[in-house]
């Protein structure tokens, strides 16, 4: 009966339920692991520079107990493999490797653990080591390739790169987030069966699908003016002692950001990028919103730049809040150009609250219909959401409008200001900052990525040239006149505004923080690049947007001025009268005609018959004349070069001896002397 029941249950297990438990011991013993594909590349606008890429490092370990791998074989190579193992990983010495390895092995490890971070330069070298060599089986040489992402420029724009998130929400920082479906590729796949230890090996050297690697990014950003700015901004920062700061450029017609930077004050005290506050922090403008402000006020035909405001003794009270201008005494009746170059808060705020005190919608759609409260929606993610209050908003009240003015109770990034200003540059056209240019694979384009146009025009052609020519205004004879220089010509607007802290105001400990600004673009009459650098909490008692974020903006212009020829004014090859005549030295007549021709200086050869001529400079001229000389005699080379006089005298049968350089002022043998062939003459030249 026991046999019986044995027997059944035997048939039982292998016929009934067989299937379900041979399911479960595979699951427990085989799986399937992903492996993962290499990450594309990231390049600069030139598709030349690497900002960010994939290097492989290698996890090596050994199966010890492979059956291919022979006592004769290990015995005879672990003394020269311990070696090699010590001499190169510097870890332990070569006993201490040797009784590792034969301890694992007599333990049975068939996934011994040798080291975690190989570069493949010393994978090669190890794949040549005794027993390594050998290979996978007969050697039990396990390698595993382990991707680790890296930037080779460092802090070069390492935030708007982005990098691998290993959070549950996924990859989401900069360019790296943005465009990882493009860049991760597709995972493969690699059966793996348990071993004894609960160690995980490779059934087999291929995989069951094999992965496919990522494509590669060409980005915007030119890596020599990214480190332009870069420098630009640290040195500022440093000199301010000031908490954060950033700075864009853009090309103006295709919206391509061409450098951006921002630096961030450590606890260290050194600068470092560890947040996009060009993309992401929305704060007050400042005064860069008077040009939003004035182009509502001129498009709604409100005042013309040639118009009067009376910005009395520089200041005004609106309810319980006085508005004060950075000039004590004021600036008096001016105009509204002159308010704008000078950046009149009160002037300013005057206008918009005479033509919109009662109609405060208004002069808010206007601000939408400029696109000043939408997001720009770029790839990047975190931007900054931008706030332009509306009349129904609950935090509205009568001072909303003439703070709004001059950049308060509005929120913008610096990104987003930069777009506006871009447009203004762009002749009205507002377009959308891009900051990847094509997605390619093995150098053959996959997708390009073409500027995108917000709106074809923000407002009236007439309107838009008395912008202009107000942001010229402000280089030229206002609040950023230490901007001007004589290249080319810079259009932009200062701004300094005090940094709201969400508890106490704009007070805190009884200090004002500041944010200082700086947005315009360049050359003023044909414009190639806009440009937005913000400076925030200055420390120092220099808080203006001129002082503090002007300087960085010049340099990055100025740099840019010089690397594009293009740029530059074509060189007037027309030739033009001399304003002196020059100094010539006596000598060889052809020689000097020559040089006389291509330099255009005027002669008077007359009669000249002589090889060698003496020269005289004229008012308006060079006078020729005949140098002549007795055969048998000794030449007068005075006044002559070197290269002449040294010909004339060797060719008499003398021996020249010359002191000094320049041209020749004594000779030592007087000139019509007779010739003694093999005498000496010592030559004095103009320098010794």
């Amino acid at each position: 009966m026991i046999a019986l029941v044995i027997v059944g249950r035997i048939l039982y297990l292998q016929f009934i339920v067989g299937d379900e438990f041979r399911k479960k011991a595979e699951d427990l013993t085989m799986k399937y692991v992903s492996i993962e594909p290499n990450r594309g590349d990231i390049y600069s606008n030139d598709g030349k520079r690497l900002l960010s890429t994939s290097v492989p490092f290698y996890e090596i370990r050994m199966d010890l107990n492979s059956s291919a791998l022979s006592n004769r074989v290990f015995n005879s190579g672990i003394d020269s493999l311990s070696l090699c193992l010590s001499r190169m990983l510097r870890d332990k010495s070569k006993s201490e490797y040797k009784k590792e390895l034969i301890s694992a092995r007599n333990k049975g490890e068939r996934y011994h653990l040798i080291s975690r971070r190989i570069s493949h330069q010393q994978l090669q070298e190890m794949k040549e080591f005794p027993i390594f060599r050998l290979g996978r089986y007969k050697g039990g040489f396990i390698v595993i390739q382990i991707n680790r992402r890296i930037r080779p420029h460092h802090m070069l724009a390492a935030r708007t790169i982005g990098y691998l998130s290993e959070s549950e929400s996924g990859n989401i920082v900069g360019i790296e987030g943005a465009y990882d479906q493009y860049l991760k590729g597709v995972t493969g796949v690699r059966l793996m069966q348990k071993t004894a230890g609960n160690v995980w090996i490779p059934v087999s050297d291929r995989n069951e699908v094999e992965p496919k690697n990522g494509f590669d990014l060409v980005t915007t950003i030119d890596v020599n003016i990214q480190d332009v700015a870069e420098n630009a901004l640290l040195k500022q920062l440093k000199l301010h002692n000031a908490h954060h700061g950033c700075a864009v450029l853009m090309e103006v017609e295709t919206g391509e950001v061409k450098a951006i930077v921002n630096l961030q004050r450590n606890q260290r005290g050194d600068y470092e990028e560890t947040y996009n506050y060009a993309i992401a922090e929305s704060t007050e403008p400042g005064s860069t919103f008077k040009l939003m402000s004035l182009i509502a006020a001129m498009e709604d035909g409100y005042v013309e730049p040639e118009d009067t405001v009376d910005t009395g003794k520089g200041s005004i009270k609106y309810y319980d809040k006085v508005i004060r201008d950075t000039r004590e005494e004021g600036y008096g009746k001016i105009t509204v150009q002159n308010a704008f170059e000078v950046s009149s808060n009160v002037g300013i705020s005057q206008i918009i609250n005479k033509y919109y005190k009662d109609n405060e919608e208004k002069f808010v759609d206007r601000l939408y219909r400029m696109h000043l409260n939408e997001p720009l929606n770029i790839d990047i993610k975190g931007e900054g959401i931008p706030h332009i209050q509306h009349p129904d908003d609950p935090l509205w009240s009568g001072i909303s409008l003439p703070m709004m003015s001059h950049g308060y109770e509005v929120r913008m990034t610096p990104l987003h200001v930069l777009t506006f200003y871009n447009a203004i540059a762009n002749d009205g056209k507002m377009v959308k900052p891009i900051f990847v240019k094509e997605i390619s694979n093995y150098g053959r384009t996959i997708k390009s990525y073409s500027t995108e146009v917000m709106d074809p025009s923000i407002c009236s052609r007439s309107t838009l040239k008395k912008a202009q020519k107000m942001l010229e205004g402000v280089v030229e004879k206002g609040t950023a006149m230490n901007l001007k220089n004589e290249n080319f010509r810079i259009a932009g607007k200062t701004g300094t505004a005090q940094i709201a802290n969400e508890k106490y105001g704009y007070k805190v400990n009884a200090k004002i923080s500041y944010q200082a600004s700086f947005v315009g673009y360049f050359p003023a009459e044909k414009p190639e690049y806009s440009c937005i650098v913000v400076i925030n909490s200055p420390s120092s008692a220099v808080y203006y947007g001129n002082l503090v974020a002007g300087p960085v903006f010049k340099e990055i212009a100025n740099k840019v001025y010089a690397s594009r020829l293009d740029m530059h004014e074509a060189v007037n090859h027309r030739k033009t009268e001399l304003a002196e005549i020059p100094y010539s030295k006596n000598g060889n007549k052809d020689e000097l005609k020559i040089v006389l021709d291509y330099l255009d200086i005027p002669s008077t050869p007359g009669s000249v018959e002589s090889d060698w001529v003496a020269t005289t400079r004229k008012e308006d001229h060079i006078g020729v004349n005949d140098l002549n000389f007795g055969r048998g005699l000794v030449p007068n080379v005075k006044e002559m070069g070197l290269k002449d006089a040294i010909y004339l005298l060797e060719n008499t049968g003398l021996v020249v001896e010359v002191r000094g350089k320049g041209k020749v002022v004594n000779q030592s043998i007087l000139a019509g002397s007779r010739v003694r062939k093999g005498d000496r003459i010592i030559l004095t030249m103009s320098q010794l």
